[in-house]
């Protein structure tokens, strides 16, 4: 399901104000209230919202969007990046795949015959549960509403465990030539996991190039490859990245 145009606004007004009015909104979108708890409903049912007598709220972890929200939003794009990258997969036994709807989209398109595949995202787990002879660990920890992932330092610590042959990963922000995520708690997870990869790949749409992330993953060049579904910003040129697009 994807925002409508009263909804984004209302989403806008949230971030700014923390909190909205059912009332006040009808009044100023001209609406009936009906319309606008449906909206808030529906947003509240992608994880963008929490309900509060009268009307809403921004969620504690509100930086974090919610993963359906994210499956929906951009998918021809994530479609067209999994796509791009699947031919360039390098081979593995051990692969471990973070809590992106971007790598998801890749991991459905895999085949996992005879490997391991460790994750932290509860949507992954269930997705690649189907795929037969594969060997599948759900990292333990505090899931979070908006994510449907473990996260939390019992979650890194787990991955002290492993030793992966290849690490899927996506991330919130592509800034200066860096990838960034938009919570400590996810940053520190593909940290450790980016750490006990040996080859890493990187899926992003274009949206990612410019957008916001307050923590700092890493810089583009250590990831192995960069796929995405358009080209790179000129500014990225000269830099030693190894895009795919």
């Amino acid at each position: 399901m994807a925002l409508n145009e009263r909804q984004n606004e209302i989403l806008r007004i949230l971030k700014e104000q923390k909190k909205v009015n059912v009332n006040r909104l009808s009044k100023a979108f001209y609406v009936s209230e009906a319309t606008i708890r449906r909206d808030l409903s529906e947003m509240h049912a992608m994880g963008l919202v929490e309900r509060s007598h009268g009307g809403a709220l921004l969620p504690e972890n509100s930086e974090e969007i919610s993963i359906f929200f994210r499956m929906e939003r951009n998918a021809t794009e994530k479609e067209r990046a999994a796509t791009k990258a699947l031919p360039y997969i390098p081979p593995f036994k051990s692969v471990f795949i973070d809590s992106s709807s971007t790598a998801l989209a890749l991991a459905e398109r895999m085949d996992f015959s005879h490997k391991t595949v460790v994750t932290n995202n509860l949507q992954a787990a269930i997705q690649l549960s189907k795929k037969p002879n594969t060997t599948l660990i759900l990292l333990g920890g505090t899931v979070q509403y908006n994510t449907i992932a473990a996260v939390g330092s019992w979650t890194a610590r787990q991955l002290d465990d492993f030793a992966f042959d290849l690490m899927i990963a996506s991330c919130a922000a592509v800034l200066d030539g860096n990838a960034y995520e938009r919570s400590l708690d996810q940053k520190e997870i593909k940290r450790a996991a980016f750490e006990r990869s040996q080859k890493r790949v990187l899926l992003i749409d274009h949206t990612k190039f410019g957008s916001h992330g307050a923590y700092r993953l890493t810089e583009l060049e250590n990831f192995d490859l960069v796929v995405t579904d358009a080209p790179p910003p000129k500014t990225l040129e000269g830099r030693k990245i190894n895009f795919i697009f």
